[in-house]
């Protein structure tokens, strides 16, 4: 069975000292490519997904800019496109990406297939023509842009599992509650 992993959003902003860190999210970065490096087999595709916002606007409101955030659906600046926050994480190991996909670019987006990969194709056109038939999703935050990773990737009718040793989530009472809203719905949550 061709299976990818799909790592959402492990950048600069996202882990700490970022514009939005996460706690624990350079050890998730770390985790990641320590994985993949002794699992080389396990995924014929692995997708990335980063934040990719506009310098000049607000994002389509994503961007906090004449009241403070809410942390909600507002957000201060963060992984502005071109910048070092916006780049990768450098204990993530880019060689294993196979496909790099930007989201965001002038508004709101938290899922990875709300995002273009390189060839601009949606997440869901390039796993079709991969022949991708299971999905696992890793990254940052588990309570925000991977629980909308992993429903979106359930919504296209493969298997999916959410890896709950490779995520790193805002809040420990929200992104526990992420973790059984996905079971719920059937996403797998396991321990990689």
């Amino acid at each position: 069975m061709t299976r990818a992993l799909l790592i959402i959003d492990v950048q600069n902003d996202f882990t700490e000292g970022g514009a939005l860190g996460v706690d624990g999210g350079a050890a998730v970065a770390s985790r990641i490519s320590r994985y993949l490096a002794e699992h080389p087999g396990r995924y014929e595709h692995v997708f990335a997904s980063r934040d990719w916002h506009d310098a000049d606007n607000d994002n389509g409101g994503h961007f906090a800019t004449t009241s403070p955030p809410d942390f909600v659906a507002t957000w201060p600046v963060h992984c502005v496109a071109g910048t070092a926050g916006a780049e990768y994480h450098p204990d993530l190991d880019t060689s294993r990406i196979t496909v790099n996909v930007l989201k965001g670019q002038g508004r709101p987006a938290y899922s990875i297939f709300e995002g273009v990969t390189d060839d601009g194709r949606t997440v869901a056109e390039s796993l079709t023509a991969l022949g991708v038939q299971e999905l696992d999703v890793a990254g940052i935050a588990t309570d925000y842009c991977v629980r909308a990773s992993a429903l979106d990737a359930l919504a296209t009718g493969r298997p999916v599992a959410v890896l709950s040793d490779l995520v790193a989530g805002v809040a420990p009472q929200s992104s526990e509650a992420a973790l059984a809203e996905l079971a719920a719905a059937g996403v797998s949550v396991r321990h990689s």
